[in-house]
């Protein structure tokens, strides 16, 4: 319902230029394109309460457009809807939807979607974390970040096999120039210029990292 909140983001950084760059494609959606003239995009729950959920009929208006005219998602393809009622959104599901090769994210507003849209469509929620945002707008991006900078040639291949999660570890401490900042040293290991023991101390530094703030993470 708020593409212009969303354009920014898609246009620059890392996503705009794997879209320069012809490996991927990011086009946004205006919900309101499909909300007859005179109507809300939303009305009152059945049952009272407070809030308002996102009405089934522009929703549904919009996907016919973008599934040539029926509520069936293609083999290849993927419909997700984000939602703290979903799967737990990680790397191991970036991995997956990055796969695809085509993902359409609904991005709910409000209390959320009439619940029948799972009935008429496949569509899988995903969840980016146990909080609640405003809308699923943030989560869009979240995830078409995370899938987009695991595409071949999004990123350079050297930092995307050093990312965190990539080998089920978090990244080792990075630092940059000055060498001496405050006070604060940089690791004299990292001055030596021996990239063996430079290498070997990252790796170290890795795991005691991952063990101490994420004892959870295994190796895959």
């Amino acid at each position: 319902m708020f593409p212009e909140f969303l354009r920014p983001v898609v246009e620059g950084s890392i996503l705009g230029r794997a879209q320069s760059k012809g490996l991927a494609r990011i086009e946004l959606h205006d919900l309101w394109k499909f909300v007859p003239a005179g109507e809300r995009a939303d009305d009152a729950p059945y049952g009272g309460g407070a809030g308002m959920v996102m009405r089934l009929g522009p929703i549904v208006d919009c996907l016919e457009h973008l599934l040539g005219g029926e509520l069936q998602v293609p083999a290849g393809h993927k419909l997700i809807v984000p939602s703290p009622a979903g799967r737990r959104f990680d790397h191991s599901v970036a991995k997956e939807l990055s796969r695809f090769e085509r993902m359409i994210v609904l991005c709910g507003r409000y209390e959320g979607i009439d619940d029948r849209l799972f009935d008429l469509v496949d569509a899988e929620e995903i969840s980016l974390g146990d909080f609640v945002i405003t809308g699923g707008e943030i989560a869009a991006l979240a995830f078409v970040d995370a899938c987009v900078r695991l595409l071949p040639g999004a990123i350079a291949a050297e930092s995307a096999r050093d990312d965190s999660f990539t080998d089920g570890e978090l990244d080792w401490p990075h630092y940059t120039r000055p060498a001496t900042f405050r006070g604060l040293a940089v690791p004299d290991v990292l001055l030596t210029g021996d990239h063996a023991r430079i290498a070997a101390w990252r790796r170290s530094q890795a795991s005691a990292r991952t063990a101490r703030r994420r004892p959870d993470l295994k190796k895959i």
